[in-house]
């Protein structure tokens, strides 16, 4: 079989009954499921949810986005082969050890498939919630520029490339365009502090001053458990992004919960700790495809400079990168779910067939 056919590129074009135009992101493709349907599964699979709460299936694909731009590869090659399966893999490993601990919820009530989640509707705080750990990527750059302060927060003096910082760091920016809040631009991903949610708690979605202690809180939290986990298996949580959301509970209750992904190598960095303690950094997450993306081109400020986007978009539209560029991915995807997650990821011949098969078989969602 034809290596690409693995590779599930297009996840958009699913025969789930919707009667909602298909979301799709730069990885994930949402479908909301009609009100029927929704009640249905809630009460057949007794989701602990309310009756009337909008589910969708999130279906998520091969794809691989670097730079706001999706990459592909030589012999039609539209993803990386296990990407996707390696990133759900993960995420749902962190989200039942967040579950177990106590931390909070996520939207996902469930698992079909591996490329597939069954999640609740929730309304997300528009807020990226960044942590870091070390000083590497934009923030090194911006230091080395002599940048001192972060999102409110001052840096000492004197720090090094790729050091670990004095203590957590958390540099939440926007998601996406915010428009009428005072000292915030109006452009997606930008740096925000402390002080500007406080001020304008409803914009960023919050329902109370304390939720923004407590996404905080849950945030350092679910920092703190994937790092000590990831330290068991010789790996440094660098920095990663996490993204929050409301849903109801049973009696109607607002709650604050996980939402997104976790702890991925596509929102997270991950160092080797035993190559870093030799001084080397290797990278065990996306961060090596972009750092190889800026060696690969002649003109690397074309992937840093935003108002660039229109030659980014052309370099990335044509360009194939050769097929051992995306196999290197795949093996660093694949590797690093399979230490995580203990359990082998295993590449699907057609994985759409299969995500078809089930949503008809098991959960009539397919005419």
């Amino acid at each position: 079989m034809n290596l690409a056919d693995k590779v599930l590129a297009v996840n958009n074009d699913l025969p789930i009954r919707t009667d909602e135009p298909v979301h799709s992101g730069k990885v994930r493709s949402v479908y909301w499921l009609t009100p029927s349907d929704s009640k249905r599964l809630i009460e057949e699979k007794a989701y602990n949810v309310p009756l009337d709460t909008p589910l969708a299936i999130m279906v998520i694909s091969d794809r691989i986005s670097a730079f706001d731009c999706i990459w592909k590869g030589e012999g039609d090659m539209q993803g990386v082969p296990g990407k996707g399966a390696a990133l759900n893999a993960i995420s749902n490993h962190w989200f039942k050890l967040f579950k177990e601990q106590g931390l909070a919820e996520s939207h996902i009530l469930d698992i079909p498939h591996p490329f597939v989640w069954i999640v609740q509707k929730a309304k997300p705080v528009m807020i990226e919630a960044i942590c870091r750990q070390y000083i590497t990527g934009s923030m090194w750059r911006s230091y080395t520029k002599g940048e001192r302060e972060f999102c409110g927060i001052n840096i000492a003096e004197g720090l090094t490339k790729d050091s670990k910082l004095p203590e957590l760091l958390q540099t939440p920016s926007t998601k996406g365009i915010l428009t009428g809040i005072p000292g915030v631009p109006a452009v997606d991903d930008v740096n925000i502090t402390r002080k500007n949610i406080e001020d304008n708690f409803k914009s960023f979605n919050f329902k109370s001053l304390d939720d923004i202690t407590l996404y905080e809180k849950l945030l350092t939290e679910g920092y703190d458990v994937i790092s000590n986990e990831l330290a068991k298996i010789d790996q440094i949580f660098v920095d990663t992004k996490f993204e929050f959301g409301y849903v109801k509970d049973k009696q109607g209750n607002d709650k604050l919960i996980y939402m997104d992904e976790v702890g991925t190598p596509d929102s997270s960095r991950i160092w080797d700790a035993k190559e870093y303690a030799n001084g080397k950094v290797v990278e065990n997450s996306k961060e090596g495809f972009r750092q190889l993306l800026l060696n690969h081109f002649p003109d690397p400020d074309i992937l840093l400079n935003k108002s660039r986007m229109d030659e980014r978009e052309a370099l990335a539209r044509d360009n194939a990168l050769p097929t051992e560029v995306l196999m290197n991915v795949s093996k660093t995807y694949t590797d690093i779910a399979e230490k995580i997650t203990g359990e082998k990821i295993v590449l699907s011949d057609n994985p759409k067939a299969e995500v078809i098969t089930i949503l008809r078989e098991q959960y009539q969602l397919i005419d």
